[in-house]
Parts: structure tokens; sequence; C-alpha cells
């Protein structure tokens, strides 16, 4: 094991943004280009791939199953599909990183193989709650062995005999509707997947992108496995969970004017966009168009006076991944913001709400956590303070983008797995006018 606990984020306090990036391309559509581009007939060129740690870690997952993928060279991948039933087993257990993505998706893809495999990963990722996956999959007849407490390593026991089954989903999770779609391209009868509220939808357009049949019934997602997938080529936009950084930093930080060019702006993603709209930010988006099935636009946002709110908690799930920015956004905002609903954010790559809470109260905010949310009275002065980040990509960015409106300088510690999602953070950050530096 390296030791990461070395990369250090210092940041002096102030300043605005201001200028026009791309910032890297969508982490989920970059995994399921991987994963369904593998199992299509023909070549798949993907154009905008994530160069990060975790989409990588998808990527030797396929090549240590058989297929040949060239790249990525300026997030440009090629990939030779070896059709849905020509995966090989690997010859050693996947090591998945920090992937939490990577491991759910891949656990139903594989339970119908006709071979086994061991998934492994990260001290983070190898303490994530697997059993939302494993459960379901069971019901279909796969067999898999977690730990006693249900996480990782996985020992799948391919099974090709899968049945499909009718699953009303306990948590809304698109990690776990994706899982049980690829289970059921494989899996006798038809799979019928219902959320309880709506998730990200990329496996589904993406499926369908590939010419492999996805129905919906409201909240149900169908699938059987009479389909087949055939090449394609992908555009993946930029990624709105990274955006959100800098919607938040040019929203707080005075006489800021950002645009952030072709951002995915899919609806079951946009919740950012509407929780700060709603907060009082200045959001436009330009250009909107559609890419390969995927909407997309180029946001514009200037500083605004950010007020505090009670966030929908229909909007929760259209957010989840960029609530430690946005608690940054109400540490900012004048008066109240009161979030619910949220206790997925306990399970993430670090328990989000208690290191966000811990973080803000260092540096002087009035943050109270919550079982499910958090209480934060904002508007008042946000101060300088060493802050650790837990080994989490947003925490560490999301602490960065604070320092705009701190008044001392922050030091954010173990900041070595922004590679995980987005290892240009820094370098945009700075282009942008974030005054960091990073110390190994």
């Amino acid at each position: 094991m390296t030791m990461t606990h070395g990369t250090l984020f210092k940041l002096q306090p102030g300043g605005s943004l201001q200028g026009e990036i791309r910032v890297p391309g969508d982490k989920s559509m970059s995994h399921r280009s991987i994963m369904l581009g593998s199992l299509a007939e023909g070549v798949t060129r993907v154009r905008g791939f994530l160069n990060a740690e975790d989409a990588i870690s998808t990527l030797e997952a396929f090549r240590a199953m058989g297929v040949q993928i060239e790249g990525p060279v300026n997030g440009e991948v090629t990939i030779h599909g070896v059709g849905k039933h020509g995966l090989k087993q690997p010859e050693k257990p996947l090591y998945l990183g920090n992937s939490g993505t990577s491991m759910r998706l891949l656990s139903g893809l594989l339970s119908a193989q006709p071979f086994d495999t061991v998934l492994t990963g990260d001290k983070s990722l190898e303490s994530r709650p697997m059993r939302r996956v494993t459960e379901p999959l069971a019901l279909m007849g796969a067999r898999i062995e977690t730990q006693p407490n249900g996480t990782a390593p996985l020992h799948i026991h391919g099974n090709p005999d899968l049945q499909g089954i009718d699953y009303l989903m306990p948590i809304a999770s698109a990690q776990v509707k994706s899982c049980l779609l690829l289970a059921g391209m494989f899996a006798g009868g038809v799979t019928r997947v219902t959320e309880p509220a709506p998730t990200r939808d990329h496996t589904e357009r993406m499926l369908n992108g590939f010419g492999y049949p996805v129905q919906r019934e409201g909240a149900t997602a169908i699938i059987d496995n009479s389909g087949k997938l055939t090449s394609a080529e992908i555009d993946v936009p930029s990624d709105i969970s990274s955006a959100a950084f800098f919607l938040v930093g040019a929203s707080i930080a005075p006489d800021s004017d950002v645009t952030l060019r072709h951002v995915g702006i899919n609806p079951t993603r946009t919740g950012v966009i509407d929780i700060l709209r709603l907060m009082g930010a200045n959001i436009e988006l330009l250009n909107q168009r559609e890419v390969g099935g995927e909407p997309v636009a180029d946001l514009r946002v200037r500083s605004a006076v950010l007020h505090g709110i009670e966030i929908p908690e229909d909007l929760v799930p259209l957010a989840i991944d960029e609530f430690p920015v946005l608690f940054v956004a109400a540490a900012c905002a004048g008066g109240r913001t009161v979030l619910t609903g949220a206790k997925e954010l306990r399970v993430k790559e670090s328990d989000r709400i208690q290191v966000m809470a811990d973080g803000l109260q260092i540096l002087g905010v009035d943050a109270q956590p919550t079982e499910d949310g958090m209480i934060i009275q904002g508007g008042g002065p946000i101060g300088g303070g060493e802050v650790d980040s837990h080994g989490d990509h947003r925490i560490a960015m999301s602490f960065s983008i604070a320092a705009l409106r701190a008044g001392g300088e922050i030091t954010i510690k173990d900041c070595a797995n922004v590679n995980t999602s987005f290892p240009e953070f820094a370098q945009l950050a700075r282009h942008l006018g974030l005054q960091l530096s990073v110390l190994k």
C-alpha cells in the first residue's frame, strides 16, 4: 500500500474565478462505455473518456478478461468488443481501487458468466456496503460470497442460469439498478427494477445507444436476455459532479464569471443546478444540444448573493454526489439551510455528513450533522484552518472551494484520492483563479 497522507492542498484565502474551461468526462458514462463496449459486437470508439483512477479500474478489469482496449489517449479509447458471451476468466482477482461503481456494476455482470471471479479494492472500497447488490442478485440465482459484514472481497461463483426478477429497490441507487439490469441482460425471463425515486439513467440510455432494448414504464426499467449489443460511437459529456465545484465557487466568490463547456445535463443529474438556483444562484444553460442520446449544455455562472433554503427531498437523489460542495454554498448563504433525506451520504467514500460537518466546524461554520442530513447557519465568517478529507476526493475539492470565502489559509490533508475522479482539478482551479498549491 502506498501512503497517500502525503498529498496536501494548501489554499490562500479569497479571490474570484474567471474564464472558460471544459471539465473532464463524466465518470458514470466512462465506466459504462467500457462495460457495454466490451460486450458489444464490433469496435466501439469513445471520446471524452475520463482518464482517472476509477474509470481506469473498470478498463483494466475488462482487459484482464480478454478484451483488447487501446488508450486512453487524449480521452480517446478504442474497445474491440468480444460480444455478449465473449469474456474470459481473469487469471487473478480484479482489483478495483476506490471505485464503488466498478464493483457494484461488475457484480451484476459477472454473476451470469460461466466462470468465477473475485473482486477486491482499497481499504475504503472494502468497507462499503455490498449487500444492496448481492441480496437482489441472490434472488436471481447468483452465488456471491461476501465478508461476514456484507463487504468485499466478493467471491462470485458464475451462474449462466440466472432468472429474471421483479425487484422494488428499498433505496434509490443508480448502482443497484444498473447492476440488476446488467445481470438481467443474461437472465432467463424478464427483469423489472422499480426505483422509489428517480436516479441517473445512463445505463438505460447507453444500452439503447448500443441497440439493446430497455423499456421504461413509470418508475420501472425492464430488460430481458434476447437483445445484443452492437458497437457505437460515444462522446462522453463533461461530468456535472466535477463541474459542481466551479458552479459553487463562481457563485460564492465576488466578481466571478465562469463558463463550463459541454457539461452533461441529464435530468437525473441536475439537482445541483436546481438547488443552487433555489438559493439564488445565477446559472445560465447555453447552447443546449443532444450528444449520443445525452443532453449537453455550456453552463455560465456568475457571482450571486445566496440565501439558505430547506432542500426539497425530491432533489436529493439527483444531487447526491454534490452535497459536500453544496454544504460549502450553504455556509456562504445568508440564513439557515436544512438537508434531510440524505442518509446515503453516510456510506460514500467517507461518512460525508460527519466529515463535512467536522471540517466546517474547524473553519468556524455553524454546521450541525443530523442522522440523514445537516443544518447549517450560513453567512457568517469562514476562517482558515487544517481539515482532513479522510481520503475522500469530493471532500478535498469542496474545502478547496471554501477558501474563496475564507479569512485565512486552509490546509487539507489526505488529498491523493482527487485522482480517482478529477486528476486535473488543481490545474483547472488555478487557471480560473483559485490560489491552490499541492504539496506532496
